[in-house]
């Protein structure tokens, strides 16, 4: 590109309608000149070729992507090898960009193809480049639902206010038939657990189907709920292929779910907007696949953008990666998906964030202290299930652990009169 072709991807924020365009936050290393390389960049997810030959026009000044801010500096190498980079100066380069919308429309698939497709991450002389935020104007977000039910129709299904909301994956996750899963299940919603759920790798698999767990997991949160007078919730894996995920809504709900678990990712976020449009009850996001666009620092996608993406999509909550070694990612990354959730987006209603990974009463005081709020979820596994004493106990360990901390009491004092408590502390203090 020459100079005034470099100049026609640069604007002013203010010179631009911000109803029309999508923001864009990108990290890249480049060879080369960086003004250069960005404007490649805005050229390759949008115009690309903004002119016929022979003919005067330019489809630029309405159809390009623009860079509104960039800063670039010197580094002596790509910060990991790179077959075929481009030889010339190394620079690492933070850019934000507008995107006019108008050129994909409110479709997931569209946009995806746009800010995350072959334009993006094929661009001349940047082959280090991860995509680290999106925002959008109020025009864009009018076309989508979001959340049918969000954080308070949560809480108001379940009656829980002013704490988390418990969360269990029934372990063991894999092999157990719908009888002894459902057994398990029951003990820990009647020990305190709000929402029993499937792992996201239980489908409708023939030793356990879902018709046969619904129903025992449905009359199980009902058998609890009558018990302890807290409403419960089953929450069942319907992720399948897409021709298949309203016949398992319909199927699941009907027997007893009363929520729905889907891996977005795999299913695909068009997918989920379908569903929510058809939806009954609380869908509930779950995070495979995310870490192979999200994990490596200087490549692929933050998972702070697929997480919007989720809830622009419709679900009510969000598991994500959580705090501790266990996930493999990094704190400020884990709030950054946090607060995706929470913060205003139009009227897109919040989502619940559900970071989670080996938790259990002993890491519970922790995140509520880095979530900085009581709107998240609690997702234990075997912090419940292999509790010493029992799915039952280890659902009770949550609640006094949650006691001592809304009661300004440290949690090891509040174990030595709650034996469930202690035997938490002891079995799973080491870990997170």
């Amino acid at each position: 590109m020459n100079a005034d072709d470099i100049a026609g991807f640069f604007a002013r924020r203010q010179d631009l309608d911000p109803e029309s365009y999508i923001e864009l936050d990108f990290a890249f290393e480049c060879a080369g000149d960086p003004r250069e390389a960005a404007a490649h960049l805005c050229s390759e997810q949008s115009t690309a070729q903004w002119r016929r030959v022979g003919v005067d026009e330019d489809f630029r000044p309405r159809f390009a992507a623009r860079v509104l801010e960039i800063d670039a500096a010197p580094r002596k190498e790509f910060s990991i090898p790179v077959d075929g980079a481009a030889a010339g100066t190394v620079h690492a380069v933070r850019v934000t960009l507008a995107h006019p919308h108008g050129n994909f429309g409110p479709r997931l698939p569209n946009l995806l193809s746009a800010v995350c497709g072959e334009g993006v991450f094929f661009v001349p002389g940047i082959p280090l480049i991860r995509l680290l935020d999106i925002r959008f104007p109020a025009s864009f977000l009018a076309a989508f639902q979001g959340p049918r039910f969000g954080i308070a129709g949560l809480r108001e299904r379940l009656n829980a206010f002013g704490r988390p909301i418990f969360f269990g994956v029934i372990k063991p996750n894999i092999g157990l038939p719908p009888e002894p899963f459902a057994e398990i299940g029951y003990q820990a919603m009647a020990g305190g657990l709000d929402i029993a759920k499937d792992d996201e790798m239980l489908a409708d698999a023939p030793w356990c189907p879902l018709a046969a767990r619904a129903a025992l997991l449905g009359a199980a949160a009902r058998r609890a709920a009558e018990e302890t007078g807290e409403p419960k919730i089953y929450l069942a894996n319907i992720t399948d292929e897409v021709d298949r995920l309203i016949p398992l809504h319909d199927l699941a709900v009907a027997n007893g779910a009363g929520a729905l678990l889907v891996n977005a990712m795999p299913v695909g976020l068009s997918a989920v907007r379908m569903l929510r449009g058809h939806a009954t009850v609380p869908l509930i996001a779950h995070f495979p696949f995310v870490a192979s666009f999200a994990r490596l620092p200087w490549y692929g996608v933050h998972s702070r953008v697929l997480t919007r993406l989720q809830r622009l999509a419709g679900f009510d909550a969000v598991i994500m990666p959580g705090f501790g070694p266990r996930m493999m990612t990094p704190e400020a990354e884990v709030l950054d998906c946090i607060r995706a959730c929470l913060e205003p987006m139009g009227s897109i209603l919040p989502s619940l964030p559900v970071p989670g990974g080996s938790d259990s009463a002993a890491t519970l005081e922790r995140v509520y202290g880095k979530v900085g709020g009581v709107d998240f979820g609690f997702v234990p596994g075997r912090g419940v299930f292999g509790h010493p004493g029992g799915p039952a106990a280890g659902a009770k360990s949550l609640r006094q652990a949650w006691d001592a901390i809304a009661a300004g009491v440290p949690v090891a004092r509040r174990a030595a009169a709650h034996p469930e408590l202690a035997a938490a502390l002891a079995a799973f203090g080491g870990r997170g």
